[in-house]
């Protein structure tokens, strides 16, 4: 796959790699340079430091999320099953790029970075609203209990996919996707489903 990618976006899965690998506080340039077989100097020919590869590394994350958004809402679907795609999409595009599920832990790393703080916010608060509005939408159909906080349901479903992702990075010994729907399907049923 990284043959036929730009030099740039080689750089951003690269990245990812490592973090995955290493984490987070053993990423350096000079990692992700000799990975890609390219001197310092042409990584930094693209990328001025190795916040400003990390903001890239988040712009990926929230062009990816913003198109599954996009996506979502040209399938025309009932808001339950909205959420259902959003979240089985994502949990079946990271069961096949593992390295991506790095970035649900990394979110709270990141924030403390001034460089990258709104950005974390921005992407937190994207799928939050996404989530937010397809609750309301369930609710106007009487397809989940009104009297239940519609932030408190995105931030279970948001939640139980992010531990679920973090067990999966730790051991890789159940199907991501499978876990994540079913939690999900539980997490609905238990709101009137």
């Amino acid at each position: 796959m990284k043959s036929i990618l730009h030099r740039k976006d080689k750089l951003i899965i690269t990245t990812l790699d490592v973090i995955d690998e290493i984490g987070i506080m053993n990423l350096s340039t000079r990692e992700i340079a000799a990975r890609e077989g390219v001197s310092e100097a042409t990584l930094f020919r693209h990328y001025k430091n190795k916040n400003d590869l990390l903001m890239s590394v988040l712009e990926y994350f929230t062009q990816f999320d913003n198109d599954l958004y996009q996506t979502t809402l040209l399938k025309n679907l009932s808001p339950l099953d909205s959420i259902k795609f959003l979240i089985n999409t994502l949990a079946e595009f990271y069961e096949n790029y593992p390295a991506i599920t790095v970035l649900t832990q990394l979110t709270d790393t990141l924030r403390y970075e001034p460089e990258l703080e709104d950005k974390v916010r921005s992407i937190i608060s994207l799928r939050s609203q996404f989530l937010e509005k397809m609750i309301e939408e369930a609710k106007k159909r009487n397809e989940i209990k009104n009297d239940i906080d519609t932030e408190n349901i995105a931030d279970i479903i948001s939640g139980a996919f992010r531990e679920i992702c973090l067990k999966w990075r730790l051991n890789r010994d159940f199907s991501l996707k499978e876990r994540i729907t079913s939690s999900l399907d539980a997490i609905l049923i238990s709101f009137g489903l």
